[in-house]
């Protein structure tokens, strides 16, 4: 299948999986489902490309297995932590709720289907990768399998210390500073950002490679300026006050390294 009808199929798939997804946030009155869709919609694309190009087998199914394994873990996670063991919805998405007011429905409809689109965007990075058609596997290779190893195994151990942390009534109101959370306040976006290299890695010598470094770039964006870190920061300075402004002072905001000496305490 070209790689344009690829695309056109993997669009329509969004649209159906993100429309699904918002009319459980409907009846559940919970937009959390979103972000379950959005890792769960690019594992998906990543086994149909591999299924439908015309590309070497072993990397095909390369491609689908490092994609998917990140996007369903990360999905599970969400699911399991935000929604299925959440008493109620991420802040976030309540404070959008709030200022949407009646029109809520319909602008969640929108940003619902915006996921989407973003996830096709992102794909492009998968055909790219596919489209190198060399019979072996090279040292890259290799390499980018390392990375997609240190980054996923980096993830899913912030997860589990920041959701051990939750787990406790005690911390209520308080700020996870143990673990990973200790050397960055946003691990969990720096392993995720750092498993989108993956790719560029795995697109050397592949016609039109450098296409793959959009998704660092795209996936830097979002976390710096739109969903990831601003939103994240705003809650927690409106949930935490003190105790998040004394972390933020003394704990790196994206890339891991050792805390700094606050330099507002006494």
């Amino acid at each position: 299948m070209s790689e344009p009808r690829l695309l056109l199929l993997g669009a329509v798939l969004m649209f159906a999986l993100f429309g699904g997804l918002w009319l459980i946030e409907r009846a559940r009155k919970d937009a959390g489902v979103v972000d379950v869709g959005w890792s769960t919609g690019l594992g998906l694309l990543a086994i149909l490309y591999a299924l439908f190009t015309p590309g070497w087998l072993p990397r095909r199914l390369l491609l689908a297995a490092l994609v998917s394994v990140w996007a369903f873990r990360l999905a599970f996670y969400l699911l399991r932590d935000r929604i299925l063991g959440a008493a109620h919805e991420d802040g976030r998405y309540q404070a959008l709720r709030q200022a949407w007011g009646a029109r809520a429905g319909i602008y969640f409809f929108l940003f619902f289907q915006a996921q989407g689109v973003i996830d096709v965007v992102l794909s492009v990075v998968f055909l790219v990768i596919l489209r190198d058609t060399t019979p072996s596997f090279e040292a890259w290779d290799a390499l980018a399998v390392t990375l997609w190893l240190v980054a996923v195994i980096g993830e899913s151990t912030a997860d589990r210390q920041l959701a051990r942390f939750r787990a406790n009534p005690a911390n209520r109101g308080r700020t996870c500073k143990g673990g990973l959370w200790a050397w960055s306040r946003h691990p969990n976006y720096f392993f995720e950002w750092l498993h989108w290299w993956t790719y560029p890695l795995l697109a050397i010598g592949a016609p039109w490679g450098a296409l793959a470094l959009l998704g660092p770039v795209v996936m830097a964006w979002f976390l710096f300026k739109i969903t990831g870190i601003p939103a994240t920061e705003a809650r927690a300075l409106v949930t935490r006050g003190d105790d998040y402004r004394a972390y933020q002072r003394t704990v790196s905001a994206f890339f891991p390294w050792p805390p700094r000496r606050d330099p507002g305490a006494p």
